[in-house]
């Protein structure tokens, strides 16, 4: 035998020796110390119990908005006085008549006013100065000037016939005098009036405000006016739909100028014109 074999004899008959020496013999466990698993799940649970604590804090003080909702909308479509809140400011009143005028001569009104009227397209100011046109057509009839939005109205005391004859139906009806009044045109769905009061030094503290509508129905909205602490957010306010239709007369009285806001907003499907009378008390300055 060549000393290379012998060489590998030797190594191949070591591995196989050490092995044959360790059969049978158990190896030495490290030792560890006793587990109770008691304790274990004790603890677990107690650091399980405070991260719940603290989440539920958490959810509790981050996100307290969650667990608010939202007010229903109301909606006024009964004949009658309608009292939608009261507040240190007064109540805020409306009375409304679906069927003040009757439908035939509703329609003849429509008509002549829509052809008769000097409507044009005004613009409203915002406080930096920047202009934008009305999504509406307006006229004006008073017997003193009036200004609203960075536009003033020239007296125009020339009554149309048929406006001073209902002026006068409204004056006997509600046992209020009315000197003034501004008419909105609406010609589809796309015109609108944004949220806004009608507070003005100009008509008093609490006016009257008399509205008549003709032509397509639109929905009237209003919102109750925030608390300070709101920080102007209208979320969670009361919301009040008036459905409006040809004929129909709305009033807003008290401090519904003060508490609330109203609008009428665009449409996005096929509307068509509707005429909207605003009759108001207006007091010299």
């Amino acid at each position: 035998m060549s000393s290379d074999k012998r060489r590998r004899a030797r190594i191949q008959g070591g591995w196989s020796s050490a092995s044959n020496n360790n059969t049978g013999k158990k190896l030495p466990q490290p030792k560890r110390p006793p587990v109770s698993f008691n304790t274990l799940n004790d603890q677990d649970n107690k650091e399980d119990s405070s991260k719940q604590e603290e989440y539920a804090q958490f959810l509790f003080t981050g996100s307290s908005n969650k667990f608010r909702e939202k007010p229903p909308v109301k909606t006024i479509t009964e004949h009658g006085i309608h009292d939608i809140s009261a507040s240190e400011n007064g109540v805020s009143r409306i009375r409304f008549f679906p069927s003040f005028i009757e439908e035939k001569e509703a329609d003849r009104i429509f008509r002549t006013l829509l052809h008769d009227l000097p409507w044009k397209q005004a613009s409203d100011v915002l406080p930096n100065g920047s202009k934008f046109l009305q999504p509406r057509l307006t006229a004006w009839y008073g017997d003193l000037p009036y200004s609203y939005s960075g536009q003033t109205h020239q007296p125009n005391a020339k009554w149309h016939p048929t406006l001073q004859t209902i002026r006068e139906h409204l004056q006997q009806s509600l046992g209020i005098l009315f000197n003034s009044m501004l008419a909105n045109l609406y010609r589809d769905g796309h015109d609108s009036v944004g949220w806004h009061t009608d507070k003005n030094p100009a008509i008093g503290d609490q006016p009257t405000i008399a509205s008549l509508s003709f032509g397509e129905g639109r929905m009237f909205e209003l919102r109750r006016n925030p608390p300070p602490e709101e920080n102007g957010d209208y979320t969670y306010m009361e919301h009040v739909n008036v459905p409006v239709t040809n004929g129909c007369l709305l009033t807003m009285e008290g401090a519904l100028q003060h508490d609330w806001q109203h609008r009428v907003p665009k449409e996005y499907h096929e509307r068509g014109a509707r005429i909207n009378l605003t009759f108001r008390l207006t007091i010299p300055g």
